[in-house]
């Protein structure tokens, strides 16, 4: 906390121009990042993050990005810090790390971190994080759902320079290129990471030559300290007291036909929020467990969205926030269980910390959403013999209605916030078409306000023996609905061998697609909000016309004729 003479020296148009220099610094490198890269899931999906930090370790600013990531970034700094104290690092050092149980989050994940000099001192600290699409391990892509500890799913890197004083580390580059399946698109990555740090290291040297370095520091503690007074007066406005809710994951990956319970209670007092994960299932033999980093993010991203959206989100939103995560639980594994699939499972927990709430801030909080982000991945020998594709697909599910509008159809929610691919970009890195893509009628759920809908999306292998990995959720636990509303339908996915055979995935898959296969995927709807009788209906003919309801459920449900 910065001391109040500090405070009130300060111009406070001066710390707004500040605060808005360093969001705007966030954002460019966030776009030097993206256009940079050279992996589709990155330049098309978006799956990438970059921010700034304090010398302290303190999130400054963050880009309009993956909140998984921006806030995972944050116990990564601090092991960084730790590993290398201010005092040894030089101007030029980029350090990376991935490992999940050294503050990480899943081995794809790979976070560079660039300290900020300005006059000989570190400044500051300038951070990206990228999914890469494939960082070796037993199935391409690198999210294997059968994996049944982290040895399996990839290149672990611990806390290490990538780069020393503006010098490559070519050892360690060695070592990447040699354990991942495509080894330029990696390398062409991380290389666009080093850019986003850069332009975060240069555009912030010069704000400390504009303002100095002493004042700089005084106004970065007057913007995390308002963020926390502001967080902290946002959460007292919230009714006093403990929230519980639970939900289910389909099932681990391993043990197909058990459900996993995801269970929290949220006390609310005094502008303190704390989630207690007492009664979530045990750690998984498969790879939806989910590390600190993770749990911690998923709280992070709820208290925003239970808040006021004009705090500036630093780390002074992120001081109210502690969790129980008891040791040995799907929300705090010991090693070496695997983690890979982590995202499915901080969505869902993400959804149970905001649904303790549905009947508390009814005007605030919708119906669950699908909070499904369906992950295939697709992998194999090009064509011609020449090297490797490995290309991956992120599709959405409709989110929640709630007592405003009806949810939105096929939209990131839950802490994630990425694109699904272009056909063009898919079926340029891989032997693969795309014969239909289309709003699913009927998914989302019924109520006053319905649901958003989930996508039918169908792929056509065409002249490559592929690996392919299907990680789903929703397909047996749909999104409930809020104030009346109906659940969204469940996922469903199938695949329809070119001999004929029909196979049904039972969420979570990892198989061989052979030339004239044909998948065929339809994500999940969410939760309605509200009586589906008292739904406008003007709306309901209106979802007719447009093909998102069927006539039979215009009749049955919302009890309109549609004749």
């Amino acid at each position: 906390m910065t001391d109040d003479t500090a405070a009130t020296r300060l111009d406070p148009i001066t710390v707004e121009v500040v605060r808005h220099k360093l969001e705007g610094i966030a954002n460019e490198m966030e776009s030097t990042l993206l256009r940079s890269s050279f992996s589709p899931i990155v330049k098309e999906g978006l799956d990438a993050s970059a921010a700034l930090f304090t010398i302290a370790g303190e999130t400054l600013a963050q880009a309009c990005a993956v909140p998984i990531h921006l806030a995972t970034l944050i116990p990564i700094v601090e092991t960084m810090l730790r590993r290398f104290p201010l005092e040894t690092m030089a101007d030029g050092d980029v350090y990376i790390m991935n490992d999940p149980y050294l503050g990480g989050t899943h081995l794809p994940d790979i976070a560079l971190v660039m300290p900020v000099f300005h006059d000989g001192r570190p400044i500051a600290l300038s951070a990206t994080m990228t999914h890469h699409q494939d960082v070796g391990g037993m199935t391409p892509g690198s999210v294997p759902t059968n994996a049944t500890e982290i040895f399996q799913e990839g290149l672990r890197i611990p806390p290490l320079k990538l780069r020393d004083a503006g010098r490559m580390n070519e050892t360690l580059v060695a070592m990447i290129r040699l354990n991942v399946r495509i080894p330029d698109t990696v390398m062409g990555d991380l290389n666009a990471q080093i850019a986003g740090c850069q332009i975060g290291a240069r555009r912030l040297g010069d704000v400390a030559r504009t303002y100095g370095t002493h004042s700089l520091h005084d106004i970065f503690a007057v913007l995390l300290d308002r963020s926390e007074a502001m967080t902290r007066d946002a959460l007292r406005q919230i009714p006093q007291g403990t929230y519980r809710y639970h939900d289910f994951l389909d099932n681990d990956g391993i043990e197909l036909d058990r459900r996993i319970r995801i269970e929290v209670a949220v006390t609310i007092r005094d502008g303190a929020f704390h989630c207690d994960f007492t009664g979530t299932s045990r750690q998984l033999k498969g790879p939806f467990n989910v590390v600190r980093s993770g749990s911690q993010a998923a709280a992070y991203f709820a208290v925003r969205a239970l808040t006021d959206p004009t705090i500036p989100t630093n780390a002074g939103c992120f001081r109210p926030v502690t969790l129980t995560l008891p040791k040995g639980t799907l929300v705090n594994p010991e090693e070496p269980a695997p983690v890979g699939s982590r995202t499915a499972t901080i969505k869902r927990i993400t959804g149970c910390i905001l649904g303790a709430f549905k009947d508390a801030m009814p005007d605030k909080v919708p119906a669950d959403s699908a909070g499904e982000l369906l992950t295939l991945a697709f992998g194999g020998r090009k064509p011609d013999g020449r090297g490797n594709f490995v290309v991956g697909e992120l599709i959405a599910g409709g989110s929640g209605g709630s007592r405003a509008a009806d949810g939105a159809d096929v939209v990131e929610t839950d802490a994630t916030n990425c694109m699904n691919l272009p056909a063009e970009a898919l079926e340029i890195e891989a032997p693969l078409r795309i014969t239909r893509m289309a709003l699913r009628p009927d998914s989302g759920g019924p109520g006053a306000h319905r649901g958003g809908l989930g996508i039918v999306k169908e792929f056509v292998v065409l002249d490559a023996e592929t690996t392919f990995t299907h990680r789903g959720e929703r397909h047996f636990c749909a999104a409930a609905g809020a104030q009346g509303g109906g659940g969204g339908a469940v996922a469903v996915s199938v695949i329809r061998r070119a001999d004929g055979r029909v196979e049904t995935i039972p969420s979570k898959l990892v198989t061989t697609l052979k030339p004239g296969d044909r998948v065929t995927v339809e994500t999940a709807g969410g939760g309605g909000f509200g009586d589906p009788r008292q739904r406008d209906r003007a709306l309901v003919a209106a979802d007719i016309a447009n093909g998102k309801i069927s006539a039979n459920a215009a009749r049955e449900i919302y009890g309109l004729d549609a004749d």
